[in-house]
């Protein structure tokens, strides 16, 4: 049996408050979905069954390289967390998955496994840390990981990788996800190409151990924290990683990490072209690397994102990359922000299906721009939260998750039995 951490009658009460403007708005939405040739509750099931696993370290407040404002209610260890993100997916039933961040949520497996049972949650990705050195390790990261002169450096750095696999093992994860901080500051500091072939080399040795049935994604940022150069700076070096690993390997596209103007919507196409995109880290970005909201910048540019995934999805079945949101709040309460960037990333997703292929392809044979770019602002432009908040009705969540969210008070409760953490360290938790 699922337990709840936020008590199933105040979901209810809040719902009953909503239902009739919810039916009446569904329907109405419905009526006019049926004139362009859409069927509102075929939308509605694949909304419900979309899934974008929340971060670990997402449900603590974040910071900056100068500070990090911790709030009240800060999760102690990865079991509290696991609790906090138990909330999210109760309350918007688009969070089913959690993905952990050793060595910052080690613990025995087995505990793990039964923390996220108690409430119906599975793992999603495993991801290593070599971008920080951890208490007690023999050999410091300040100079690279897996690119490392050092191969006493480079060696435990392959090896906490192979650690993080087998801590997936247990759990159930399927992935692993690698990013590491490895570049240069100065020109001439590292030689390039043997900086490279030092990575590949150490990455064919995790990539020799990954299970059968698993999959490792290599994640892309053109910088920091090194800021004259960086290891796996781009998409197209990203892509000849996962060429050089092999069937297994694969890109994952972070959307905060690429330069203000970058076209990132093609990328998607590319990869997904390919058979190379692996997934997904969503957030947003307005100057870089700012790790912001999932569509609170720019909305369009998340729902382009999709009308690519929706257009690869046609072409083929088979393709399901994997979905993650990975966000810095440094303002809000992060149960709050994660719950809304759930709820917009499945709005994208959910625009996105009601674009009319047939009817963009015409345009775009026809070199007609204005129609084709008209197609995808009609279905922009569609309030589909209807279609979102009837999927989370009838899956047992809430309407309006983050009113009900504050109405049950669980910031406050939390606040009570965690101890309040003191401001100054800076970075995530």
């Amino acid at each position: 049996m699922t337990e709840h951490i936020i008590d199933p009658s105040i979901i209810e009460a809040e719902n009953a408050s909503r239902a009739a403007d919810l039916n009446v708005d569904y329907d109405t939405l419905g009526e006019r979905l049926d004139r362009r040739g859409i069927a509102i509750d075929a939308i509605k099931s694949k909304v419900a069954a979309f899934s974008v696993a929340v971060p670990s370290w997402g449900v603590g407040t974040g910071g900056t390289r100068f500070a990090r404002f911790p709030g009240k209610g800060e999760p102690r260890d990865i079991f509290d967390k696991i609790e906090d993100c138990a909330v999210i997916a109760q309350l918007t039933q688009a969070t089913r998955t959690v993905s952990l961040h050793i060595p910052w949520d080690k613990a025995d497996p087995n505990r793990l496994k039964q923390a996220a049972s108690r409430f119906n949650l599975g793992f999603d990705a495993m991801n290593s840390n070599t971008f920080a050195d951890a208490k007690g390790q023999l050999q410091s990261y300040k100079f690279g990981s897996l690119s490392a002169a050092d191969a006493a450096t480079r060696n435990q750095a392959i090896e906490h990788n192979l650690e993080c696999i087998e801590i997936g093992k247990t759990i159930g994860s399927k992935a692993l996800t690698v990013w590491i901080g490895d570049g240069s500051n100065f020109p001439g500091q590292v030689n390039f190409t043997s900086q490279f072939e030092h990575y590949l080399d150490s990455m064919k040795s995790i990539y020799a151990a990954l299970p059968e049935d698993w999959r490792i994604f290599t994640e892309h940022k053109m910088y920091e924290p090194a800021f004259y150069s960086t290891v796996v700076q781009d998409w197209g070096t990203n892509y000849l990683i996962s060429k050089e690993l092999g069937d297994k390997a694969f890109c994952l596209v972070d959307l905060g990490h690429h330069a203000p103007n970058v076209n990132i919507e093609m990328i998607v196409a590319r990869l997904a072209q390919f058979g190379k995109l692996g997934g997904f880290h969503f957030n947003d970005s307005k100057y870089g690397d700012d790790d912001l909201d999932a569509g609170s910048i720019d909305p369009f540019r998340l729902f382009l994102v999709f009308n690519e995934l929706v257009d690869a999805e046609s072409r083929d079945a088979d393709f399901a990359p994997a979905h993650m949101l990975d966000q810095s709040h440094n303002v809000t309460d992060p149960i709050e922000s994660l719950m809304l960037s759930a709820a917009d990333v499945q709005r994208a997703y959910a625009q996105a299906l009601l674009v009319d292929r047939q009817a963009l392809k015409a345009a775009q044979e026809a070199n007609d721009a204005l129609a084709a770019t008209q197609e995808l602002r009609r279905a922009f432009r569609t309030d589909v939260e209807p279609i979102l908040s009837m999927a989370r009705l009838e899956q047992g969540g809430a309407i309006d998750p983050l009113a009900t969210y504050r109405a049950a008070g669980y910031r406050a409760k939390v606040a009570e039995i965690r101890p309040e953490i003191e401001a100054g360290s800076s970075g995530i938790v």
